[in-house]
């Protein structure tokens, strides 16, 4: 059983979803102003993972995630303007020109990554409506009051405000003075304050409401987008450590005291990626996207890799030296693949029974890593330990073509979640086919031997109709192809 970290009760705890088998999983998006860096990108490739894994587990996850258009300041003050107007202006483009443009990068970098992507990712602008009667549900309940720069809600009228910090209400506000909001907008009533709308003027990115002219905050975005898709008490929330205390704290006190229910179960957030163990941050010249890295002669996966060798709630350290020693890794999985492929003789050989008995042991050792909080590293490990185990029966010369396709079986299962992309690295030819299919295509030569030519065809059929495999009776054996 999957077991998660959360946040909210700082313990593992198993996975159990609200609707059987089905998971409502929603993920913290870009702000769309800027290039995506490879911290955000293993941010999302960890979230895949989850997801993946989840998968694998027979669960029917439903992820969504947001893109930000409007309404994210710069830092937690209050006091700043929208990032996405600021580049804006200095881009010389409509706010909306510059999202869909980062975007596109955004979209991109998910692809060469190869992240499966969420079932849907609404843009922010494109539901103020919606968040508007939200913020009338909370004024109308009384949490919010009335400054010259906008609407606020009170945090002090929730009463578990910070309980995702682990702290409460007074105590969090007292560690906040000397932080960014500091800076506090006169009126405001306490330093956690924060505006669920801020009055502007002007065309771009500006909408009416019932309390004056202007744009959504940052924080109301997630709620609603949420609630919107996954209903108002769902499984799992996703994002970095960085919005614990301000933005996901925020999530909660308004969509809880707008529904009175729980929002949200489970609370996984993942941790930061270092350069050369510092910060990266434009000043130091550290910030690396994913281009930068594919620009200094690294595969995507060898990216993917790196970001799967620590696991998700640990500081990542990057460094090309890292991605020296991955890239080789990698290859080297590569050429294993390959000399499997290589493997002589027929698959009538039976697998050894100790032969089996391994293999089976690192595949449960490596479904059982992920499923204790998605252990990557650990899970890593079990490969890797099947790869050695295979190459040394190989060198003995004891392994044979059946064990060859069991193992590449066992190597595309863990690939399933990995998203490490084997298979593009396999002959077309010399592809195992699912286990499924395998089965029936057993099932069918044992027909065929036994003159039972009618189940033979059934199984045709159903081979053709169902997994799109046409078969080919030929006088050296059956042959196969995916149409």
């Amino acid at each position: 059983m999957l077991r998660l970290y959360n946040t909210l009760t700082r313990k593992k705890e198993k996975f159990i979803p609200i609707s059987d088998r089905k998971v409502g999983f929603y993920s913290c998006g870009i702000t769309a102003y800027f290039y995506p860096h490879i911290g955000n990108m293993r941010r999302y490739v960890m979230d895949d993972i989850v997801k993946r894994t989840m998968l694998h587990d027979k669960y029917y996850v439903t992820h969504v995630e947001n893109i930000t258009d409007v309404g994210h300041l710069v830092g937690d003050a209050n006091t700043t303007d929208d990032k996405m107007r600021v580049e804006a202006e200095k881009e010389h483009k409509t706010m909306k020109a510059v999202a869909m443009f980062y975007f596109g990068i955004f979209e991109n970098d998910m692809k060469l990554l190869n992240i499966i992507k969420p079932s849907k990712m609404p843009f922010a602008s494109e539901h103020v409506p919606e968040m508007i009667s939200l913020i009338k549900k909370l004024d109308d309940k009384g949490f919010l009051y009335r400054l010259d720069s906008g609407i606020y809600f009170d945090t002090s009228r929730f009463k578990d405000y910070g309980r995702l910090t682990g702290s409460d209400f007074d105590t969090l506000n007292a560690q906040l003075k000397g932080g960014a909001r500091v800076e506090r907008v006169a009126g405001i009533r306490n330093i956690t304050d924060f505006a669920v709308w801020r009055f502007a003027e002007g065309t771009d990115m500006i909408w009416d409401s019932p309390w004056g002219r202007g744009f959504p905050g940052w924080h109301i975005e997630c709620s609603v987008l949420s609630m919107m898709e996954l209903g108002e008490h769902f499984d799992v929330h996703t994002g970095g450590v960085d919005h614990i205390a301000v933005h996901h704290s925020n999530e909660i006190a308004q969509s809880e005291s707008a529904t009175g229910k729980k929002f949200v179960n489970y609370w996984v957030h993942h941790e930061f990626l270092t350069v050369n163990g510092q910060k990266m941050s434009k000043s130091l010249g550290n910030i690396y996207t994913v281009q930068h890295v594919l620009e200094r002669g690294y595969s995507p996966m060898a990216l993917r890799m790196f970001m799967l060798s620590g696991h998700y709630r640990q500081i990542l350290n990057f460094t090309f030296e890292a991605m020296d020693n991955i890239a080789n890794t990698l290859n080297g999985i590569y050429s294993f693949l390959e000399r499997l492929e290589e493997i002589k003789g027929t698959a009538k050989n039976a697998d050894s029974a100790d032969f089996r008995r391994a293999i089976s042991s690192h595949k449960r050792g490596f479904f059982k890593a992920l499923d204790d909080d998605i252990n990557t590293p650990l899970a890593l490990a079990e490969m890797h330990a099947v790869i050695n185990y295979a190459n040394a029966r190989r060198a003995a010369g004891k392994l044979n073509k059946a064990e060859a396709r069991h193992v590449m079986r066992a190597m595309l299962e863990f690939d399933k979640v990995l998203g490490l992309n084997f298979e593009a690295h396999l002959k077309p030819a010399s592809k195992p086919l699912e286990k499924e299919v395998q089965d029936l295509l057993d099932e069918r030569e044992k027909a065929r031997k036994s003159r039972d030519f009618k189940r033979a065809d059934e199984i045709r059929k159903l081979l053709k109709d169902k997994y799109n495999v046409a078969l080919e009776d030929t006088s050296e054996g059956v042959r196969w192809h995916k149409d």
